[in-house]
């Protein structure tokens, strides 16, 4: 979204809170002009600037250079402890993370997307530290978190008295660095041990609201901008709300039901009515009256 705004592409923006919303199944995702769907992150950017919205069009070979090597720095350092901010920490998760989904899903999917989304994001992390084993894990934590400071120290050493890393227009890497940087700045969380020393490092808190007033000005005490009825290709989305509202209804009565049986409030039981003596009798005579 920022890359987006930064090169002033023209993205009609839907935001969903149902995975099932989208054209691919995941969010983000992106339907292009030729109906073709992009949901990975830096292959949307990849179009983007196949479209001749590049943000990095004036950079010069240093400096592209310098953006690889940040990136990977980022993604190396600074990205293990954010998935350990939000997801792995207790507090955070339970408190900040966990609610958010929670009350932004639609029911049923508040109650498991939450938990498989962890468990996603704590594998990733394994993949990112495989060399560490869980015998060490407070070690580990410890070396992380050292790291992801000394990273945040060099970024703010890097951009300096700047608005952006390479002067005063935008490029790739700082919408990069505003991804990592804007939630870790703005969630108020009960365990920010990161998020303190990221405080700590003023041009850096600067550059963050400074993007945020300028490209996603609604996002604050105003309003968003006033919804208008969608026209034209729009209503194409409308059958697939319906479906969607139908699959979360029946996917509802599911869970209830198995909720239900799982915990004994309701239970099915098959068993055999007892004849008293001289049923079969009774029963031959009332045939008998019939006929």
């Amino acid at each position: 979204m920022t890359y987006a705004r930064f090169t002033g592409a023209p993205l009609k923006v839907h935001k969903v809170t149902n995975p099932w919303q989208s054209p691919s199944g995941t969010l983000p995702a992106l339907r292009t002009g030729h109906g073709e769907v992009i949901s990975v992150p830096h292959k949307i950017i990849t179009h983007l600037r196949k479209e001749k919205y590049n943000a990095d069009y004036d950079l010069s070979a240093r400096q592209g250079a310098d953006t690889l090597a940040f990136m990977s720095l980022l993604e190396e350092k600074l990205l293990p402890v954010l998935i350990h901010t939000f997801w792995v920490d207790t507090k955070n998760y339970v408190e900040v993370t966990r609610k958010w989904y929670a009350e932004a899903m639609p029911f049923p999917l508040n109650f498991f997307l939450p938990g498989r989304m962890q468990r996603q994001f704590m594998e990733r992390l394994q993949l990112l530290c495989g060399e560490h084993g869980p015998e060490n894990e407070e070690e580990l934590e410890k070396e992380l978190y050292q790291e992801a400071r000394e990273c945040l120290t060099l970024l703010s050493q890097r951009l300096g008295s700047q608005k952006f890393f390479f002067g005063d227009a935008p490029a790739s890497l700082d919408a990069y660095v505003f991804g990592y940087l804007a939630l870790l700045l703005q969630a108020k969380l009960p365990s920010g041990k990161l998020q303190a020393h990221l405080r700590g490092l003023h041009n850096l808190c600067a550059y963050c609201t400074h993007i945020l007033s300028l490209y996603f000005p609604w996002d604050g005490a105003e309003g968003p901008p006033p919804r208008q009825t969608p026209v034209g290709p729009e209503t194409e989305e409308e059958p697939y709300r319906r479906r969607n509202q139908v699959l979360s209804v029946l996917a509802g009565l599911a869970a209830m039901v198995g909720y239900a049986l799982l915990s004994g409030i309701v239970s099915i039981q098959r068993t055999t009515p007892a004849r008293a003596p001289g049923t079969r009798s009774l029963s031959m005579a009332e045939e008998d009256e019939e006929e």
